[in-house]
């Protein structure tokens, strides 16, 4: 029996190892699985098939089958849209890049606000809320049934009891400890909610791999709020053992709202498998006109969409290229793109937690140290609490918001989203915002690296090692 099993799951070994290298996406990844399920089966097999895969196929046919209904439904609406659309001679090279990978054009006739930390957020969004008329979207990688979960719950009910149609999808990982009551509560409120259903499917039942970690929340089709910020006291800085929390949040208003919407309207589909009737006419905000693009990105895209985002704002950085981010695991080629942006004389800074709340991400943050900072990059490790904001600033007329950080999961693995803001008077908010955060942070000196013990140098490249898997 024994010598029967060990057969079997060489063999199993044998046929994953193929099958990884067939759809792993980078060559680490291959060669890793590859040498560990045939070295180690007994353990990697039931890992890989866990774990290992990095296309989210399920979702690739339901996608389709979702445009095509949008694309029936809303062929007005898609014309529509072009009096918004930012002319093609005005958007350079690096937006055209943006545009191609999110299947979508920049926006004018947006009204953009920075929302800074958790207060300033959940405000918003409660006013967005309560003044809704038609519809409230909500998607959220973690929602608890806390004092601000709790006042989430009660607002959509109010909206669902007044005649709005409320959607509520959430993601089953995130938001493990989400009590079936708060849901039920939800649903008797005559609320639409479903999870986000990343098992869904045969092939893939013990997938756990994949999330949906994207923060959305989209009210008539005309305002959206997408950032760092999940529903949880912990994002008020309410919870004593975390402390104070520091994150950030955009609201927009205008025909780029759409962008959200549409990502919003391909998750419910592979959630809930229906088409949803939403409002798809652009509306102009009347106070602003900045031009937005919402860039969807996860596993089910045919290129990796963050990753090459990242990658090309970074070399198309002329002047300042300023990140911030909780989790800085990057991949050689986005380290390599830091680096030339600080031969070319670029401004080159990273912003990561002082006190990271994953381990392994701060050993790693080390040894990047060394390599970033090669060529003039200055990491600040920020020390006036947990930060979990995913900025990031280029020369003085782009910034993004979103959720996705800088590491293999966002870039490979999660479901996100990210507003790209091409305005100079919100660029020169979030400039303002970067030197307050600049202000509570201490600089890595170079060398600082070296200078640390032996164990602690083997702990940081260990720890990188595991950047596919963090």
């Amino acid at each position: 029996m024994i010598a029967a099993a060990i057969v079997v799951f060489h063999v199993l070994g044998a046929l994953s190892s193929i099958h990884a290298i067939m759809t792993t996406r980078t060559e680490q990844g291959a060669i890793a699985w590859a040498v560990s399920l045939n070295t180690f089966p007994y353990v990697a097999v039931p890992a890989y098939w866990v774990l290992g895969r990095s296309r989210f196929g399920g979702y690739v046919s339901a996608r389709r089958e979702n445009m095509e209904e949008v694309a029936g439904v809303t062929a007005e609406a898609v014309v529509a849209v072009a009096p918004f659309r930012v002319a093609e001679a005005e958007v350079d090279p690096a937006g055209r890049a943006a545009e191609r990978l999110a299947g979508l054009p920049f926006l004018r006739g947006n009204s953009v606000q920075l929302l800074v930390n958790g207060d300033a957020t959940f405000k918003s969004i409660f006013e967005g809320i309560d003044s809704a008329r038609e519809y409230v979207l909500v998607e959220y990688y973690i929602v608890h049934d806390d004092a601000i979960g709790r006042e989430l719950k009660t607002r959509l009910v109010e909206r669902a009891r007044s005649g709005v149609r409320v959607r509520f999808l959430y993601d089953e990982v995130g938001s493990l400890d989400l009590p079936r009551a708060y849901l039920d509560e939800l649903r008797a409120a005559g609320i639409e909610v479903h999870a986000f259903h990343t098992r869904k499917g045969p092939r893939n039942r013990f997938q756990l791999n994949f999330r949906n970690h994207r923060k959305i929340v989209v009210v008539d089709g005309r305002v959206a709020w997408v950032g760092g910020l999940n529903v949880g006291d912990e994002y008020l800085s309410r919870d004593a053992k975390i402390g104070p929390w520091r994150d950030t949040h955009v609201r927009i208003e205008g025909p780029g709202a759409l962008g959200a919407q549409l990502a919003f309207a391909e998750d419910w589909h592979w959630a809930e498998g229906s088409r949803l009737e939403l409002r798809w006419d652009p509306v102009p905000s009347g106070t602003g006109d900045a031009p937005v693009l919402i860039v969807p990105s996860g596993p089910a895209d045919e290129l990796e969409t963050a990753n090459l985002m990242y990658i090309h704002a970074i070399n198309s950085a002329r002047e300042r290229i300023w990140i911030a981010s909780p989790y800085f695991v990057p991949d050689k080629p986005v380290i390599d793109a830091l680096q030339l942006a600080g031969l070319r004389g670029v401004d080159v800074r990273i912003l990561i937690p002082d006190k990271p709340d994953n381990p392994l991400v701060g050993l790693a943050a080390y040894s990047y140290l060394d390599d970033a900072s090669l060529t003039g990059a200055r990491f600040y490790r920020y020390g006036a609490g947990f930060l979990h904001e995913k900025v990031m600033l280029v020369d003085r007329s782009t910034a993004t918001v979103g959720t996705a950080n800088f590491d293999n999961r966002s870039f490979r693995l999660n479901f996100e989203i990210t507003a790209v803001i091409s305005d100079g008077a919100f660029a020169a908010e979030v400039e303002r915002m970067f030197e307050a955060d600049f202000a509570l942070s201490r600089v890595m000196e170079p060398g600082e690296y070296g200078r640390k013990s032996w164990w602690f140098r083997f702990g940081a490249r260990l720890a990188r090692l595991t950047g596919p898997i963090q």
